[in-house]
């Protein structure tokens, strides 16, 4: 059961709009009725019910942040079930956005106050158990009162906890902030929080991150290897603060977020004056060279590099165990290997060939999936969903799915990219590009069927596009720009709006363009005839305009360039419903045409030809000879111009339908 929307039935709420969506759940803007308060609700999508683990895994989300009681953590309302039996929780609606929309460049007094808000929150989940995983600029959110909070423990680890639920060598998080333990996909404590919180009070404090890298991969072989940036001078009392918790051992930083917070209370006590608004060289970052990055040894180092590089891959897109029956140690062990021995690890994955890259590629056979998955990864980030060629996230993500489906980084990067697509046929809509909405709408249809989607996915999408539909032809009309609207809705046929939507969205351009029409006539003069003052033509009038006599063939061309649904027809004998492609033959006029489906040709035809076609007046067509069949005019009969005139015809008929004996006439301007 769902409202007219597409929206779960929830008791208690009035679900207004999504605001937000991912692989497993839809977050929804809605009300609590009971409080009269707004909530954000978030929604399992039945899609994901199939997979016991997502649905576990939504369920531990919400008994953690539901015990989890502080006043920089998004908390938990209510839990329950929707009326078809979705899982739900609601929580606060944050409208104010997040930490990575604010510019914070040098602002040392408002990054300082951000992380102790940041750090107490850390402190009081880690004293309960809880490790968040997953600290980052997005996931911080700010109240009415622009309060800092802590937000999204969808991977929240608990200790106790199933590690399969959180699944173990899968390094779960974003790998921007992601300590380098994780990366590997080991077990990490409160201390990789701790390390995701050095690379925000970094960024915060520059404007950048500390790292840039081309795809995942490479970002976290940087966070693995690289020395820490150096901060410039106008922010270097910050540097022992980044170092600690950036330390690339866990053992070297900050023993807890009590710990970090007392550092920065020390470092504003020695900075004094100092402690204010700074100017931050723009993009600054310097990175000291290490003793073996010079000399002789750069060539080894970066051949090590390579296979470390490789091995993190393994961890972290999920491969735990050698594929070949020639390996005898586990992924760790050759990671620790690689670290502690460099020139050993490349001898062991280059004995084989020359190549050192191609030889660690068959050491390690996670990389064939990695690889491709980095580059989907990153191609995502970008906007390369589908162009350009060989190089967009499309076909990266493509390659992955043919050599494993069921990898978990490949399922994550599915919804990603079924989200990223859905978005962009929204905008596309918005913007008026109903071709490019069509190109993005289709490929996340085929996702959805791909990951086994029951529709619900798509039910939104759908209902997201008619909004956008809908906003854009407002738009159009307030601008009393009723070609463009027609043509827009001509070319949204793939959007399956049901026909009463349809015909709903063409009346009101089609009472725009009668009301253009009309305002286009000239006044009444004295000593005129009523039917010349209400816009019939003159037959000097009449003859200046060329008729145009539509085929079925000619409709036809249009009908498949749209998409466009046949219009109803009524019935005949034995209740057969005629429709205009089974009416007559392609080199007759056509017929069973809606005033709609003949308002939209002409927009689709002027378009093509670059000449302008209309719906003729009925005065115009008064003037011309009824045969072969009669067609639309302009003249409403009521003001939402859902009766129209038909000539030849003495009543207003209903405009959302078609008739046997109605065509379409055009009017072809000179």
């Amino acid at each position: 059961m769902a409202t007219q929307q597409g929206f779960p039935t929830i008791a208690g709420y009035t679900l207004h709009r999504v605001i937000g969506q991912g692989g497993m759940s839809i977050v929804y803007l809605a009300e609590q009725n009971s409080l009269g308060r707004k909530v954000a609700l978030k929604v399992m999508l039945a899609d994901a019910l199939a997979d016991e683990v997502s649905r576990v895994r939504f369920e531990n989300e919400a008994r953690t942040i539901a015990r989890l009681e502080h006043p920089n953590i998004v908390g938990i309302h209510d839990v329950g079930r929707s009326a078809d039996g979705l899982p739900y929780y609601s929580m606060s609606w944050l409208s104010h956005g997040h930490l990575a929309q604010r510019k914070l460049v040098g602002e040392q007094q408002q990054v300082a106050a951000i992380l102790r808000a940041l750090l107490g929150a850390l402190d009081y989940a880690h004293v309960r158990g809880v490790v968040h995983r997953d600290v980052k600029a997005e996931n911080v959110l700010f109240d009415d009162v622009d309060r800092p909070m802590l937000a999204d423990f969808g991977i929240a680890q608990q200790r106790g906890s199933n590690p399969r639920l959180t699944s173990e060598r899968v390094a779960v998080g974003s790998t921007a902030y992601m300590a380098p333990e994780q990366a590997r996909g080991k077990d990490v404590d409160r201390r990789a929080d701790l390390y995701s919180m050095g690379v925000l009070t970094w960024e915060m404090l520059t404007g950048h991150l500390p790292y840039s890298a081309g795809d995942a991969l490479s970002m976290a072989v940087k966070h693995a290897q690289e020395p820490i940036p150096r901060l410039p001078p106008s922010l270097k009392h910050w540097q022992p603060l980044i170092d600690r918790s950036m330390a690339k051992k866990p053992e070297d930083r900050f023993a807890s977020a009590n710990d970090m917070l007392a550092a920065l209370d020390a470092i504003e006590q020695r900075a004094g004056k100092a402690f204010g608004t700074v100017e931050v060289p723009r993009g600054y970052t310097y990175v000291p060279e290490t003793p073996e990055q010079s000399g002789g040894s750069k060539r080894t180092l970066v051949l090590a590099g390579g296979v470390l590089a490789l091995v993190i891959a393994g961890a972290y897109f999920g491969w735990s165990r050698w594929h070949d029956g020639t390996a005898s140690s586990t992924p760790e062990a050759g990671a620790a290997a690689a670290e502690s021995d460099p020139a050993q690890a490349q001898t062991t994955a280059g004995s084989a060939t020359p190549d050192p890259a191609s030889s660690a590629l068959d050491a390690f056979p996670g990389q064939g999936i990695g690889a491709y998955l980095a580059n989907a990864d990153q191609q995502l980030r970008e906007g390369q969903l589908l162009a350009p060629a060989n190089a967009n996230a499309w076909d990266s993500l493509e390659a992955a799915w043919k050599i494993n489906p069921t990898n978990p980084i490949v399922q994550h990067l599915t919804a990603q990219m079924f989200d990223a697509l859905a978005e962009g046929a929204v905008h596309a809509v918005q913007g008026g590009d109903p071709a490019t909405a069509r190109s993005y709408f289709e490929h996340a249809q085929s996702l959805d069927t791909r990951r086994g989607g029951t529709g619900e996915a798509m039910v939104a999408l759908r209902a997201k596009l008619d909004a956008a539909l809908d906003a854009r032809l407002t738009a159009l009309l307030a601008k009393r720009d009723a070609a463009s609207a027609n043509a827009l809705l001509a070319g949204t046929g793939w959007m399956g709006l049901p026909p009463a939507r349809r015909s709903a969205l063409l009346a009101r351009i089609d009472a725009l363009s009668a009301t253009a029409a009309t305002a286009g006539k000239p006044e009444r003069r004295a000593g005129a005839t009523p039917a010349t003052a209400a816009g019939h033509a003159t037959p000097a009038e009449a003859a200046s305009v060329a008729i145009v006599n539509v085929t079925r063939a000619e409709y036809a061309r249009f009908a498949s360039a749209s998409g466009r649904a046949p219009a109803d027809c009524g019935k005949k004998l034995f209740g057969r419903r005629p429709r205009w492609d089974t009416t007559g033959s392609d080199a007759r006029p056509v017929v069973c045409v809606s005033a709609a489906d003949a308002q939209a040709y002409a927009s689709w035809r002027s378009a093509q030809e670059g000449k302008r076609y209309r719906l003729p007046s009925a005065g115009e067509l008064r003037q011309q000879p009824r045969t072969p069949v009669a067609g639309w005019v302009t003249l409403c009969a009521d003001a939402a111009c859902t009766l129209r005139m038909a000539s030849g015809k003495a009543q207003p008929l209903d405009a959302s339908r078609g008739y046997d004996d109605i065509g379409i006439r055009l009017v072809r301007a000179n």
